[in-house]
């Protein structure tokens, strides 16, 4: 029952927010009593600290399964903005920026994590790109995992990006471009145009 109620309750918080959606609307989602959700999770709060955890831990496995087929690391890059973006709803609600606003110690603590893990699968997409002569050799490894995971997060931002402006596809899809074009060599350049059907 626990991991049903991880599950629903992640679906809903994606869908419409962590902070519109109440107990009521989980325990109608899953046809039980609000009752039994508090026999798992001692309040909302904590409920939301374990379905972030959840869609992390998935997320994350899902991200090593893409990362294990070894494939050209410029395609590996474009296959995980489709996974995460297909986890997450394409992030209608704004779910990172809602967490920040309303769960803020949740959403550093969601941050290191996030940091740990994508700091590990970008670091070796780099190495592997160079060894591959698809990226520039002189690029400062370190300093371009950093700037890729504050990048990621900054296009979350819905102050500077609104929705109405701009879908978290179209952004992601836009960053990732401008982040190749600027370690690529030309030999990655012309795949960018494979892996895209555009001339960016």
């Amino acid at each position: 029952m626990k991991h049903k109620i991880l599950v629903s309750a992640s679906d809903l918080f994606l869908s419409y927010g962590f902070k519109s959606v109440t107990m009521d609307d989980i325990a109608n989602k899953i046809g039980i009593s609000k009752k039994t959700i508090y026999q798992h999770f001692s309040n909302k709060t904590e409920l939301i600290e374990a379905t972030t955890l959840h869609l992390f831990d998935e997320i994350s496995k899902g991200i090593d399964e893409i990362i294990l087929t070894r494939m050209n690391p410029i395609e590996e890059i474009f296959e995980i903005k489709k996974f995460v973006l297909d986890h997450l709803k394409d992030e209608k609600s704004s779910p990172q920026y809602q967490l920040q606003k309303y769960y803020p110690q949740i959403y550093d603590n969601l941050k290191c994590n996030q940091f740990d893990v994508m700091n590990g699968c970008v670091s070796e997409n780099l190495k592997r790109g160079i060894e591959m002569g698809l990226y520039r050799d002189s690029i400062n490894i370190d300093f371009i995992t950093r700037i890729y995971f504050n990048c990621m997060l900054a296009i979350k931002d819905r102050d500077l990006f609104p929705l109405k402006k701009f879908s978290i596809n179209t952004l992601m899809e836009h960053y990732i471009i401008y982040h190749l074009r600027g370690i690529c060599t030309d030999k990655g350049i012309a795949q960018i145009h494979q892996f895209t059907n555009t001339t960016h």
